[in-house]
């Protein structure tokens, strides 16, 4: 049974959950993390006072994009194609995905961890726009592929999944992305989208 440690309200835990109940992958999960602070137990697998990080057996590994990639290999290869360029095609999208965090960070921060008298109005506005400019490229994307990962869901479509959630979601102004809305639509018919990505922001 995989051992998942991270408090639920994190992106990069969402993803993971979110795939081991996709795939029916037995496993629990411990809250850690944030105001659940770290054990020194914890520290000892994952020094970075980060999460997530998953124990498999006597295996541990953190960094969520190489946990989804190890999950995927050793128990729903079906998620994570042999083929090569496929393979590679659902590489880029998974390390993009750590940009249009980068863009987004501001407005979920500002938004979401800060009381509205605390909030800097220009930095979310400026955060919204680098996201949307973002998503115009998914958009793009996904005009051509009903999912990152191509003709059928897969590990690609996990990490900007999850971040999709939030994009709308939060109050900021965005732009017309008509595919990635559609995208969307379709990935909360998913097993384990809803109760593991669909949760309130905090």
């Amino acid at each position: 049974m995989i051992t998942l440690w991270g408090r639920l309200n994190s992106h990069n835990v969402k993803k993971v959950a979110w795939l081991l109940e996709y795939a029916g992958i037995a496993h629990v999960r411990h809250d850690i993390g944030g105001k659940f602070g770290y054990t020194d137990a914890y520290l000892a697998m994952n020094p970075n006072r980060l999460i997530p990080t998953i124990e498999d057996g006597d295996f541990s590994l953190y960094e969520s994009n190489a946990i989804l990639r190890y999950l995927a290999a050793r128990y729903a290869p079906a998620l994570w194609p042999d083929d090569l360029q496929a393979r590679a095609s659902a590489d880029r999208w998974m390390d993009w995905q750590f940009s249009f965090a980068d863009a987004q960070r501001d407005a979920f921060f500002q938004n979401v961890r800060l009381t509205p008298d605390q909030r800097d109005p220009a930095a979310i506005a400026r955060s919204a726009e680098r996201a949307g400019k973002q998503m115009q490229i998914l958009d793009a994307a996904l005009a051509h592929s009903p999912w990152l990962s191509g003709a059928s869901f897969g590990i690609a479509d996990i990490p900007m999944g999850t971040y999709a959630h939030t994009f709308f979601s939060l109050p900021i102004e965005r732009p017309d992305v008509p595919h990635v809305a559609a995208w969307y639509a379709r990935l909360q018919d998913l097993p384990g989208y809803r109760s593991n990505v669909m949760i309130p922001l905090t």
